[in-house]
């Protein structure tokens, strides 16, 4: 078989699929069905059917098309379209077979990628835990006490064990960069609309964002340009500006320290992420305090108020009329979404407007925020235990990040001195992901 790290990056990937694409195939699915204990995928392709893309692909090239992915292996979360596979959102009677691939994966097959399967997640991508789904919860690859973080579940576990070098997830709340943290991998947030949701099953439609999972920053910056495109046929895509592309940082940089952070007691986080700060200072970064109670009040709208509602028009109704078929966490959140008045929701986009605008003085002071991904972590059995104040916590540092129109990172920073999983992720404005690429490529060499 092919000698493959794991887990992997393009380029590895790149050598396999020059030296012998087809044994590298086979070993990738030899990966993913040697999986099966750790629940990351719920529909997995067959070695006939990998190698029928690759013939595809392969004869695409003769043809003289440029091919950037040619023979590389994606997963794809279980809510965004792939031609040939059911689309389920984590909920088995919700499956449907839909007739077209989502923007998202048909770019990436357009260059060259194969699909081996679609990955498990937090049903209706409800969730930063990887525990709400009839598919099997989701440990850390790191230690597997602790939960994977979700709804992303499956795309970051592909990656974190060696089966794929990156994998699309999606992110409305953290969703792409929580598993990222707890697995040790990077996750890449963009920002709102540069990637097509068309084909997404909406969690919030207005904020969903695809995301990308990969073993480092420049993979999923290269993924990232060939899924960013506007879209005419998505109301919410936009195109990015012009000089997107180059916006890379200083080779001094200013960057943001949280004041007022709060751990919930992990003083292992505490302490790793203090190491994060020294090592943004070690690589020409300029720490500015920054507080951050405007962002964690913004954050506060989305699941403590009426934001919820976007939730329950996404799904609601699908679910109040298969209500044994939902997780009763997911079940609870979503119908909670009938709640809120519609002058709840006008008072909240009001407050929100305000946040905005106290919060954009900050990109005058710093060119990225350094932010803990999460401030703690949790067992399984604690989160199974109390599911919402535990999701809540998680959420702290994530939340805000969609509704303040936000870009994002994560990347690994170490395992805390208490053994579990700890990263951090670097924030900016909207179009800013260059600048945190590159940041965050010098932080992780």
């Amino acid at each position: 078989m092919i000698s493959l790290p794991s887990p992997y990056c393009l380029g590895d990937a790149r050598q396999a699929v020059a030296i012998d694409p087809e044994r590298f195939l086979l070993e990738v699915m030899s990966r993913a069905s040697s999986s099966k204990r750790h629940n990351i995928f719920i529909e997995l392709s067959t070695n006939e059917g990998v190698q029928s893309q690759l013939r595809q692909q392969l004869q695409r090239l003769a043809r003289g098309v440029a091919l950037p992915l040619l023979g590389i292996p994606i997963a794809v979360k279980d809510n965004i379209d792939v031609r040939g596979f059911s689309t389920t959102a984590g909920c088995p009677a919700f499956a449907y077979q839909p007739d077209a691939n989502a923007l998202s994966v048909q770019r990436l097959i357009d260059a060259g990628a194969i699909v081996i399967g679609k990955t498990n997640l937090d049903q209706f991508a409800t969730g930063l835990v990887g525990v709400r789904s009839p598919y099997g919860l989701c440990r850390s690859s790191i230690d597997p006490d602790y939960v994977c973080g979700g709804s992303s579940s499956g795309s970051a576990l592909a990656v974190a064990m060696g089966i794929v070098p990156v994998a699309l997830g999606t992110d409305t709340a953290g969703s792409g960069r929580v598993p990222a943290a707890f697995n040790g991998i990077v996750g890449l947030k963009p920002s709102r609309g540069i990637v097509s949701t068309v084909g997404v099953v909406p969690a919030c439609r207005s904020l969903d964002c695809v995301s990308i999972f990969s073993l480092n920053p420049t993979d999923a910056w290269d993924v990232l340009r060939l899924c960013a495109a506007f879209e005419p046929r998505d109301a919410f895509s936009r195109a990015v500006p012009q000089g997107w592309g180059g916006c890379s940082a200083r080779n001094g940089f200013r960057f943001g320290s949280p004041s007022g952070l709060e751990f919930f007691g992990n003083d292992a986080y505490q302490n790793a992420f203090g190491d994060a700060e020294n090592r943004l200072t070690s690589i020409g970064g300029t720490a500015v305090e920054v507080p951050i109670d405007d962002f964690i009040q913004a954050g506060q709208l989305l699941y403590d108020g009426p934001w919820v509602a976007e939730r329950y028009s996404a799904v609601g109704k699908f679910i109040e009329s298969h209500t044994d078929s939902v997780h009763p966490v997911v079940r609870e959140i979503v119908l909670g979404g009938k709640v809120p008045a519609a002058h709840q929701l006008f008072d909240a986009q009001y407050l929100l407007t305000e946040l905005l605008r106290k919060t954009a003085y900050v990109w005058d002071l710093v060119d990225v925020l350094a932010m803990p991904t999460t401030g703690t972590i949790y067992r399984v059995d604690e989160v199974l235990t109390d599911p919402l104040i535990t999701n809540r916590n998680l959420g702290r540092y994530t939340n805000f990040v969609n509704l303040l129109d936000l870009a994002g990172i994560a990347i690994p920073v170490s395992h805390s001195s208490a053994g579990a999983p700890f990263g951090i992720t670097l924030l900016g404005p909207a179009f800013s992901e260059a600048k945190l690429v590159d940041i965050a490529e010098r932080f992780i060499q």
